[in-house]
């Protein structure tokens, strides 16, 4: 399946989480990616993902046409090293957010990840995507997974009050 979004990824737990960075036509995917490019998380694929399941994971990769390229408005597009695949950790739509948003999913190829509302273009975007990622990071997937399916909202530290 090919969908129409950005994929990002940070090293958690020694292993690659991605973000897949989703929202319509000009509601700032790629800025976003950019911007979290320089807080240290690398490009995976810009533009159009190639999803995948695999051993009850979701996976995504960039078409091979598109490997390694990222589009920078005002510059066009660029080259920028990339990660091949990664196995995908989180969904992001680039959206208006609540404040203090509901726990949600959103399913993929017959599996469902969490996902975060952000807006793209606000300027911590990038720093909450990283910390999302690292909160859903491999030790932490199935504690959020089974506190969604309780109708808990997980806390950073553990605290689920």
């Amino acid at each position: 399946m090919i969908v129409h979004a950005g994929l990002v990824a940070a090293r958690v737990d020694g292993a690659w989480r991605g973000a897949l960075i989703e929202g319509p036509s000009g509601a700032g995917k790629s800025d976003l990616a950019l911007r979290a490019l320089d807080h240290g998380l690398r490009l995976v694929a810009d533009d159009r993902v190639v999803l995948w399941a695999c051993d009850g994971a979701l996976y995504g990769r960039a078409p091979d046409t598109l490997a390694g390229l990222i589009e920078v408005r005002g510059l066009g597009v660029l080259a920028e090293p990339a990660i091949p695949f990664c196995r995908i950790a989180l969904a992001v739509a680039c959206e208006q957010h609540e404040r203090m948003p509901e726990p949600a999913s959103k399913d993929y190829v017959g599996l469902s990840i969490p996902m975060l509302s952000l807006q793209a273009l606000e300027s911590s975007a990038p720093a909450k995507l990283r910390r999302a990622l690292h909160h859903l990071g491999a030790s932490a997937d199935k504690a959020y997974l089974d506190a969604l399916a309780a109708g808990v909202s997980p806390r950073p530290g553990g605290d689920s009050r």
